[in-house]
């Protein structure tokens, strides 16, 4: 009997390795910690996904390879490339097919809606990083030493602090505090479910044409940050949200206290102008369909408590209180 292995055990890769089992398929979940779903057809195994031969060596036999794992953001230029290809290894070793989840940092700034065929133009290092990811995957499944696809999501949405949105926004809108957000509050912005990303992994995973392109995850709203924040607060009962804008110059400032806030600094485009995906050929095809926003917005409120806070929490405290007035 195959099975399907996933890698990485975060936002999108536990609800992925959680469906395959609901739908019959054995899963081997592979993480450092040996962490994964909790689900009598997974299997969760520690092993160092940038470590060919064993990763090899753990996917012999699988029908296919899902990998969802991504190094910490300021980790991308080191350990992305190595990771990358030890799973490029794996499935050509194996003869596995390979579903990567990507996002949208290889297009770079696109003005207008972003669709799967346009090209890889990013100027950002984690951008590049990204692009080369996906590009030396196409390159493998062209040269026919393996068969795989992409699925890009952008815009995190679900419960706990998944995203910038719910680690920045979420636990302080609810509590009625200041919640701060780097980048416009009042531009569109797609948002993707976790629940409809791993759908989207799944689902490309069996169907013939998925291969040798890229899926964008179906679109469950492309409101701003501000309209989504509303819409958030409304639902739970909250107080009208108070919200910040967190610039480039304050976020220089934050990142001098803490550097993980610098690596959002070359990725501010896509905060400060429209962000828009278009996710009807996944629809059409695919035919995986957007989860209502209302839907996602309730188990967001219902999974909030003593789960967000932790970036919010940090940011808070680093920002003067001249600095924290709500627009």
């Amino acid at each position: 009997m195959s099975f399907v292995v996933v890698t990485g055990a975060g936002a999108a890769g536990l609800p992925t390795a959680r469906q395959f089992a609901e739908s019959g398929e054995r899963v081997r979940q592979i993480t450092r910690s040996g962490r994964g779903a909790d689900h009598p057809l997974v299997e969760t195994v520690a092993a160092d996904i940038t470590d060919a031969d064993r990763l090899t060596e753990l996917t012999k036999g699988a029908r296919v390879l899902v990998n969802c794992a991504i190094p910490a953001l300021d980790r991308w230029a080191a350990d992305v490339p190595p990771m990358s290809a030890a799973l490029l290894t794996a499935v050509e070793r194996t003869g596995a097919a390979y579903v990567m989840l990507g996002n949208t940092y290889g297009y770079g700034h696109v003005d207008g809606p972003m669709t799967e065929d346009l090209p890889m133009t990013a100027t950002t290092v984690k951008g590049r990083v990204r692009a080369q990811m996906w590009l030396d995957a196409l390159a493998a499944h062209e040269a026919g030493r393996a068969r795989v696809t992409e699925v890009r999501a952008t815009g995190f949405l679900g419960a706990g602090p998944v995203g910038p949105y719910g680690a920045f926004v979420l636990g302080p809108l609810l509590a009625g505090e200041v919640a701060s957000y780097p980048g416009d509050l009042d531009v569109p912005h797609s948002w993707n479910y976790t629940e409809d990303i791993a759908r989207t992994l799944v689902a490309a995973s069996r169907h013939d044409d998925a291969w040798g392109r890229p899926w964008h995850v179906p679109v469950t709203s492309s409101l701003s940050v501000r309209a989504l924040s509303e819409r958030l607060a409304e639902l739970a009962g909250a107080p009208t949200p108070k919200l910040h804008r967190i610039d480039r110059d304050e976020l220089a400032a934050l990142a001098r206290q803490q550097p993980m806030f610098g690596e959002l600094a070359e990725m501010m485009y896509s905060n400060e102008n429209p962000h828009v995906i278009d996710s009807s050929r996944t629809e059409a095809i695919l035919g995986v369909k957007p989860t209502p926003l209302d839907t996602v917005l309730r188990e967001m409120v219902t999974g909030a408590a003593g789960a967000t806070g932790n970036l919010a929490d940090r940011l808070s405290r680093r920002l003067a209180p001249q600095q924290r007035g709500a627009i």
